[in-house]
């Protein structure tokens, strides 16, 4: 198909999102319940799965590896078709993408889930929109990745801010705004529609805003922006020292998998496996949140990516801030779900170096009625941050 003007080619594109829309997020609705199902039965059984970390995983890099082509590349491989530099990404990334963050998940791991649903919708669209010419195909690429997370954790307007934002920082895709927006809502209802349960939190704490106050939300900004950085900076040096001292992928992924399986089982058998959500759940429903929560999450998010384990990062980063901001909330006298809803957005927004997505998660999750002190203290996140991002591909603009 091929597009001869302007309002033609707006036309077909928003068309054509309405279908990336529902394709991921029914793709998204089955990952997402299939996902929750393993996480349950790791929980039941987790000593008895632990062992097998490593193998699992060594079994499937040394497949993936001969048998994914370029797919094997994830999010990097993304980030260049979004920048031009490549191609063509393949059909086979879904597939290998979601069975091996199933393993993951499954056998111990500390990782994220939204890894998977960007790379799914990005692939998705890509392939959509091979079907017409003359158009920039990186747009796809914003509308898949903002489809893919809208998907997964219903959030549409913060998944369209995320995706234009967060290829280049400082230059959002407002070309592919419209066709962003109907794919991103079109598979958040569709994964709504179909069962996928949203995360959020009504906030009802009363505020007295004053200077001192602000100065509060800084200083809270300024500790997640902090905990951002050392997020993607530490991920950053272990991926490169992993590979410099270990450099087959599958050794490397087994001998750090075999430490990651001794490390969980001796850190309170499991506490920081599979996603984060048992210390979200913590942080918001009044549980037990240790001071070094928050650390551990990030030590052992940090190891099973780096060692090559599929996921993401978000669903950690989300638990790393919300435990900071319980830990936080008493030493300076701010309610403690405030501050665990700040962080749970800010350092998520710190460490991938983004600003307008994690200011509307904010609102969606916990209530627009807050959205002035997420816009305070993930402004001050992304300042923080030093343009660091856990995206190794992502631009400056």
């Amino acid at each position: 198909m091929e597009i001869t003007g302007k309002k033609q080619e707006v036309a077909i594109i928003s068309l054509l999102s309405i279908f990336i829309g529902l394709i991921v997020g029914g793709i998204d609705t089955l990952f997402g319940r299939v996902l929750l199902a393993l996480t349950e039965f790791r929980e039941a059984h987790f000593l008895y799965l632990i062992p097998f970390l490593a193998p699992v995983g060594m079994l499937f890099v040394y497949v993936f590896l001969n048998y994914g082509k370029t797919s094997s590349q994830g999010m990097g491989l993304i980030f260049q078709v979004g920048h031009n530099e490549e191609d063509l990404i393949p059909k086979r990334l879904t597939p290998f993408v979601i069975v091996g963050t199933w393993l993951t998940h499954l056998f111990g791991g500390s990782a994220g889930r939204e890894g998977v649903a960007v790379q799914v919708g990005a692939t998705v669209a890509h392939w959509i929109g091979k079907l017409i010419k003359g158009v920039d195909a990186s747009q796809f690429i914003v509308i898949g990745m903002a489809a893919g997370f809208a998907g997964l954790f219903q959030t549409p307007i913060a998944a369209s801010f995320f995706a234009m934002e967060v290829l280049v920082i400082g230059k959002l895709r407002y070309d592919a705004l419209l066709p962003t927006m109907i794919a991103a809502f079109v598979a958040s209802n569709t994964s709504a529609f179909l069962g996928l349960e949203k995360f959020s939190v009504a906030l009802d704490v009363p505020i007295t805003f004053d200077v001192w106050f602000a100065l509060k939300l800084i200083v809270l900004g300024m500790a997640f922006g902090f905990s951002g950085w050392a997020f993607s900076d530490s991920l950053k040096w272990a991926k490169g020292f992993l590979v410099k001292y270990i450099p087959n992928a599958v050794r490397r992924i087994g001998i750090v998998g075999i430490i990651l399986s001794i490390l969980f089982v001796l850190f309170f058998q499991g506490r920081y496996s599979g996603l984060g959500t048992n210390l979200i759940s913590f942080s918001f429903n009044g549980g037990t949140i240790e001071l070094y929560d928050w650390l551990l999450k990030l030590i052992f998010t940090v190891l099973t990516v780096s060692a090559g384990f599929q996921g993401g990062e978000v669903t950690p980063l989300f638990a790393i801030g919300a435990s900071l901001g319980v830990i936080l909330a008493p030493v300076l006298g701010i309610p403690v779900v405030l501050a665990a809803a700040l962080g749970y957005a800010s350092v998520f927004g710190s460490a991938t170096n983004t600003l307008l997505a994690p200011m509307l998660i904010g609102g969606e999750v916990f209530g627009f009625n807050y959205l002035p002190y997420f816009l305070i203290v993930c402004g001050i996140a992304f300042m923080c941050n030093g343009n660091r991002s856990i995206y190794g591909n992502q631009k400056i603009g």
